[in-house]
């Protein structure tokens, strides 16, 4: 593969840091980029060295002559007087721009539900941030150098960027540097991944998951390594005190196979037991939406929402911008009332939610760390039974990344990602049973995550989180939700199902609006089923809906029981799983069967 672009003994050093020392690299025609790494370990510093927008300390990079270099920054360029047309294909002829294939994608996958003429000064930041990257993606590249790509973009916007760089350059051509946190993203675009950190680059193949498996191998070897060289060591004063050492046997280290690796890691939540501490604190009873409608000065928002949600349920709620996602949260939370139906709540219920705002945070910034925690519980649970473990604020704070020598900074002086692990901290000292988190992930890098999600997976409680990160989603959610068409549907399939269906949305509504742009009154979209079956279809669908939830319901009753039968009773909790087992099978089929007559309907 052609060579691209090079970097060779690069060093970069602030006043108080040294970033980078003697890093070289490439990028070949065909790679595929993903760059990732803790915040302020360098990873934008990185890409703009490459792209040629930081001049390095020392070293220099070098690009193939003729290569062209697209950058999109995480600092907003655009012109307040510019439209959003304007912007995005300058004084290019109509007829150009609409003639190019890779130009029309662009548009209607970033900007589609935006007016062209728009004066960018009228756009909110996520839009501006569309219009920046269609602007890029607009022109013709050989390298593009992509700064946190997907901040402000939903989920289905992620999924489009995704299809597109897959797209945009033969397999063997074009490369790609991209800085994010979007683990999801990573997986489905990169075929590389750099490690920054400790001022070195490390290379690794494959996506996301083959980083975090490499990484893993690697750790390993290095502890076998390390436990090897104190072996050695202890033997080495075994035989200075006592004499001749005794013959022993070296130390062994396999590298097994991926499936191994992971052989003695238990599963990533104790449902069961969660599940039962989450009914202790609770009760039965955690809020119930019955029939739910929110509109505001007559136009609805919600139309008829039925949600019972249990204790210990971890629910992720999908939808586009303005669907209704945060009147949603505010009928849970209690800030907003219903305009009909009502909302029913358990005497138990203890309501928090991480907001995308920081202004929990204004009474303290003046404080440091460690006082605005010493206000709060000595001690915070983690786990549960025999694995359950106290922490305190320090060590929490510790596990969330804070190094001892941050618990003396102001608050006004941390970054956005401390500030949001603070901010989630000061809610879990607080001991809510019910957790809302409203795009929990912005400004975390993604060993922070990890170490969320870990935090999280922990928590006994009812969990509700809206997020445009794909991976976190589906990372600490047991099941999905959408708002379509003002209503919450289940999403048995998932966010693949989402996106299919919104898919589906669209195509409905641009046929419509061609049908009445013609004059011909609109029409649902022709099915290859007869009346008849169609009928049938719908009958066995509705039946299968019905059974779901009473299957549903049974799983988490004898989940509930299970709690309370005779732990040393080995027979009759054998006997108690494989009946949870069998439902559990039944239910998995039953949302297959559901998932195909969806797709014939």
């Amino acid at each position: 593969m052609a060579h691209l672009l090079g970097a060779e003994a690069l060093h970069l050093e602030f006043p108080t840091k040294v970033v980078f020392d003697s890093v070289s690299l490439g990028v070949n025609e065909g790679d595929r980029i993903g760059i990732v790494g803790r915040n302020g370990d360098g990873k934008s510093s990185l890409l703009a060295m490459l792209a040629g927008r930081l001049e390095p300390d020392g070293g220099r990079v070098t690009v193939r002559g003729g290569v062209r270099v697209g950058v999109l920054d995480q600092a907003d360029v655009l012109d307040d007087d510019d439209t959003i047309g304007h912007a995005v294909v300058g004084d290019t002829p109509e007829h150009e721009w609409a003639g190019d294939p890779r130009i029309r994608d662009v548009i209607a996958g970033l900007l589609g539900d935006l007016p062209w003429d728009t004066e960018l000064r009228a756009l909110s930041g996520g839009q501006r941030r569309r219009v920046a990257l269609a602007r890029l993606l607009a022109g013709d590249w050989d390298i593009l150098a992509l700064d946190e790509p997907t901040n402000h973009l939903d989920v289905e916007a992620i999924a489009w960027l995704a299809e597109h760089l897959k797209r945009r350059w033969p397999a063997t051509a074009g490369g790609l540097l991209v800085v994010t946190h979007d683990r999801w993203f990573l997986d489905a675009v990169c075929t590389v991944t750099w490690e920054v950190h400790d001022r070195v680059v490390d290379p690794f193949e494959g996506g996301y998951a083959a980083y975090i498996l490499q990484r893993v191998e690697r750790d390993r070897q290095a502890a076998a390594i390390e436990a090897r060289r104190q072996n050695l060591a202890r033997k080495e004063l075994a035989w200075l005190r006592r004499g001749a050492p005794a013959r022993t046997s070296k130390p062994k280290f396999r590298i097994d196979a991926a499936n191994e690796l992971i052989a003695d890691v238990p599963e990533i939540r104790d449902r069961v037991s969660l599940q039962s501490l989450a009914l202790s604190r609770l009760g039965k009873d955690v809020v119930d939406l019955l029939d739910a409608s929110v509109s505001y000065d007559g136009t609805p928002v919600l139309e008829d929402v039925e949600w019972r949600i249990a204790p210990g349920e971890r629910t992720g709620i999908l939808g586009v911008n303005g669907a209704g996602k945060s009147t949603l949260l505010g009928l849970v939370a209690g800030t907003l009332e219903p305009t009909s139906g009502r909302v029913k709540r358990g005497k138990t219920v203890k309501v928090a939610t991480l907001t995308q705002q920081m202004d929990a945070l204004d009474p303290h910034l003046d404080d440091p760390v460690r006082v605005v925690i010493s206000g709060l519980r000595t001690s915070y649970t983690i786990g549960t039974g025999s694995k359950a473990q106290d922490l305190t604020p320090g060590q929490l704070l510790e596990r969330m990344g804070f190094a001892s020598a941050q618990l003396s900074t102001p608050v006004k002086d941390l970054s956005g990602g401390q500030k949001r692990r603070l901010q989630l901290l000061l809610i879990l000292l607080d001991q809510p049973n019910v957790l809302i988190l409203d795009e929990p992930t912005n400004d975390l890098d993604t060993d922070m995550l990890a170490a969320i999600e870990d935090l999280l997976d922990s928590w006994a409680g009812t969990l509700i989180v809206v997020s445009h990160d794909r991976y976190f989603l589906e990372r600490v959610t047991d099941q999905q939700y959408a708002i379509l068409d003002r209503r919450l549907r289940h999403l048995p399939g998932g966010v693949e199902e989402y996106l299919r269906r919104r898919h589906e949305q669209q195509r409905d509504a641009a046929g419509g609006s061609s049908a009445a742009a013609s004059g011909r009154a609109s029409s649902a979209p022709a099915s290859a089923l007869t009346g008849a079956e169609r009928r049938a279809a719908e009958k066995e669908l509705a039946a299968a809906e019905r059974r779901m939830a009473k299957l549903t319901s049974e799983i988490e009753r004898k989940r509930t029981a299970l709690a309370d039968h005779d732990q040393g009773d080995f027979v009759g909790l054998g006997e108690k799983m494989a009946e949870i087992g069998a439902l559990e099978e039944e239910n998995s089929a039953l949302e297959e069967r559901w998932l195909e007559l969806s797709e014939k309907l």
